[in-house]
């Protein structure tokens, strides 16, 4: 016979577990990727790891190119269309000046001694940690679009998909490029060929047609893109640097107010799993797709040793034209002094990511060295 106790301490514990079930929160992410593609699967780890460390108290509810695109992003999320979301921070020039100064000095990683595979891991490290520790201008400027940053991310390195062989000066001289940031298109002036902002999304028709010589983009693209059904040739070492102007989980400021710290503590703990996610599986596809490039009829080249050394010079140059461009263009009196401060943490990120082998690891280095030392009772209130 059930004892007046155990007939007691059961219908508690079902109330305890509904009670529990009730407190559980569940938090709407928002991202451009289509279902099924890197950013999209990385977003749906991140739910599940989310859920995981909250022991079901914290839920995400992924919206792969539905509820937001990227262009809406920011401002759905300043507006609580959504709870957070992946932004990228070049589609939004004057509400993020401090941090797209930032963004541009991707092409720094071709002054580092540090293989294409760990270029965007050290990236998003560098990015993280500036972008918590180092810049309060950034995070006002978060703070003034109804958002809290809680972390980065970042692509592999950039190069050159095209219709003709491009491996030197000559050849690339009067070439149309599609620019995918304004450093690249900087330098595609530099080397003698001619900028192209579109898409990348537009690469496909504009290549096809010919309106385009080259595509400056990762070699995923070649795949996320389909740009392996118009491109003939890969060339490898140029322009170089990545993509890593993102903000991978962007959180509306209510929201993030709204948590208990410890709650914060673990959706920052899942945010660093979301960027190590995403950032590995764009090395390991691009890695992938030069590796099968041949399979599509491409060609594979590296930069010639021309185009490397005026790459460089481009680089050395364009330092100071990045901080006197946010100088004059947004007011930022910082700028050089923010340059500097980049370039060292950027250098650290090269050395902390050197012996990364997956994912996990690089997920558990993250949180170690910047995400964990967040301090949630400040941060974002």
């Amino acid at each position: 016979m059930m004892s007046f106790s155990t007939r007691w301490l059961l219908p508690m514990a079902a109330a305890l577990v509904f009670s529990a079930h009730v407190d559980a929160r569940t938090i709407s992410y928002a991202t451009g990727y289509p279902p099924n593609s890197i950013g999209a699967n990385a977003a749906a780890t991140y739910a599940k790891t989310l859920e995981k460390m909250s022991d079901g108290e914290l839920k995400a509810k992924v919206y792969p190119m539905s509820l937001l695109s990227f262009s809406e992003t920011s401002p759905g999320i300043r507006d609580g269309m959504a709870d957070s979301g992946f932004v990228l921070f070049s589609y939004y020039p004057s509400e993020f000046p401090n941090t797209n100064l930032v963004s541009e000095l991707t092409m720094l990683l071709e002054r580092q001694d540090i293989p294409d595979s760990k270029a965007g891991l050290a990236y998003m490290g560098a990015m993280a940690e500036y972008l918590f520790n180092q810049c309060p201008e950034c995070v006002s400027e978060f703070a003034a679009q109804n958002q809290v940053f809680a972390g980065a991310s970042a692509s592999a390195p950039y190069m050159l998909i095209c219709n003709d062989k491009v491996t030197n000066l000559a050849q690339i001289k009067g070439k149309r490029l599609r620019s995918a940031g304004p450093q690249w298109a900087r330098w595609a002036q530099a080397v003698g060929a001619a900028p192209v902002t579109i898409s990348v999304s537009d690469s496909y028709e504009a290549l096809g047609q010919g309106v385009l010589d080259c595509s400056i983009s990762s070699s995923v693209d070649l795949d996320i893109f389909k740009l392996k059904e118009v491109a003939e040739h890969v060339t490898t070492g140029a322009p170089g640097g990545v993509f890593g102007g993102t903000g991978v989980n962007q959180i509306n400021r209510e929201v993030w107010q709204s948590l208990k710290p410890e709650q914060r503590k673990t959706l920052l703990h899942a945010s660093a799993v979301l960027g190590a996610v995403i950032s590995w599986d764009y090395q390991v596809g691009a890695s992938h797709e030069l590796e099968v490039a041949g399979d599509s009829d491409i060609e594979v080249h590296a930069a010639s040793e021309d185009l490397r050394q005026a790459t460089l010079k481009f680089i050395d140059q364009d330092i100071q034209t990045i901080a006197d461009n946010y100088a004059k263009r947004y007011g930022i009196k910082r700028a050089d002094e923010m340059v500097k401060t980049f370039e060292a943490t950027l250098s650290k990120w090269v050395k902390l990511v050197a012996d990364v082998d997956n994912p996990e690891q690089l997920a558990e280095l993250y949180w170690r060295e910047t995400y964990s030392k967040v301090d949630v009772n400040r941060y974002g209130l």
